[in-house]
């Protein structure tokens, strides 16, 4: 496996993708809403009442505009790997590839950094409305460059796991389904998951005038870790408890991500701790989701080895 190899197929991908779908006006459209909704949500925090410091309208458009961001971002990723493999297969000119030197490795990466490379493509145009609050100084650079790496990393965990589906499943439609799943399961299962273990953790306690049940969340803060949104929340910066305004209110406390970060370890520290007496979620919930990805390149390496022993009925070699 080469480096060569996996730029070959990368840029043949790449290259498919331009002449068959009408991605410049995609992109475009992509742009527009987003920025324009970034604006429009800039408008709204400056037409609202309470806000005596332009700070905080900074820290909570930029919050407020990533979370956004991540989660638009992450429900468009699935169609960009999701056919990668299976829709190749489909047509018919997967074979054609599989026959020529490359390997099985060089084909899965290759694919991967094509999704990928277009995921930050579109990771890319919603960075004006975002970078407006570095300019204003709301935010330091540090912070804004922490939170692209974060997304990017999770927009490739998806296009890995998007792809681990097209390559297992031998329908187009059916990966793209079970794509858009996993997405689901990531952002809204698990704090679903997490929601209904609370009230099993809880334990009865003997007060001293009544009893009453008490919940560990320290038990269960684990089934958050994997979630995009805690992961990039949680490994954001902490914005200084600096620059209070007349009422003493600071930057850090109009910060949406900060917010939820502090939540999430609460939960992982329970009633007996506080945040800073436990250490970070993300990394467990990022080590997992790696986990995923890795998983799901392995077997698309695996399932385009040729010659294949055995193919899903109804599926042609080319």
């Amino acid at each position: 496996m080469t480096a060569h190899g996996i730029s070959l197929v990368a840029r043949q991908e790449i290259r498919t993708r331009l002449r068959t779908g009408r991605w410049k006006v995609l992109l475009l459209v992509w742009f527009v809403v987003v920025n324009g909704f970034a604006l429009l949500f800039r408008l709204a925090l400056e037409s609202s009442a309470g806000f005596d410091w332009d700070v905080e309208e900074g820290v909570i458009m930029f919050g407020g505009v990533l979370l956004a961001v991540l989660v638009l971002t992450l429900l468009v990723t699935p169609a960009l790997s999701a056919q990668t493999i299976n829709g190749d297969r489909e047509r018919g000119t997967l074979a054609t590839l599989q026959v020529t030197r490359l390997t099985a490795g060089e084909i899965a990466l290759g694919k991967l950094a094509a999704a990928w490379g277009t995921g930050l493509v579109v990771l890319g145009l919603t960075l004006p409305s975002l970078f407006l609050p570095v300019v204003e100084g709301a935010i330091g650079i540090g912070r804004f460059v922490v939170v692209v790496i974060v997304v990017a990393l999770l927009v490739g965990i998806v296009c890995a796991i998007s792809q681990g589906w097209s390559a297992l499943l031998a329908r187009s439609i059916t990966s793209v389904l079970m794509s858009y799943m996993t997405v689901f399961g990531l952002l809204v299962v698990t704090p679903l998951l997490f929601t209904l273990a609370v009230p099993l953790t809880a334990q009865p306690v003997d007060g001293r005038y009544r009893s009453y049940s008490e919940e560990h969340t320290e038990y269960v803060w684990w089934l958050l870790a994997p979630n995009p949104v805690v992961i990039l929340a949680d490994a954001t910066p902490r914005l200084p408890e600096r620059g209070v305004d007349h009422i003493g209110r600071s930057a850090a406390d109009a910060d949406p991500l900060g917010d939820i970060g502090r939540s999430v370890r609460d939960a992982r520290a329970g009633d007996d701790g506080d945040e800073e007496s436990v250490g970070p979620v993300w990394p467990y919930g990022l080590g997992f989701n790696l986990v995923l990805a890795g998983g799901a390149v392995w077997v698309s390496a695996r399932r385009l080895r040729a010659p294949a022993r055995t193919l899903p009925e109804g599926i042609r070699v080319a």
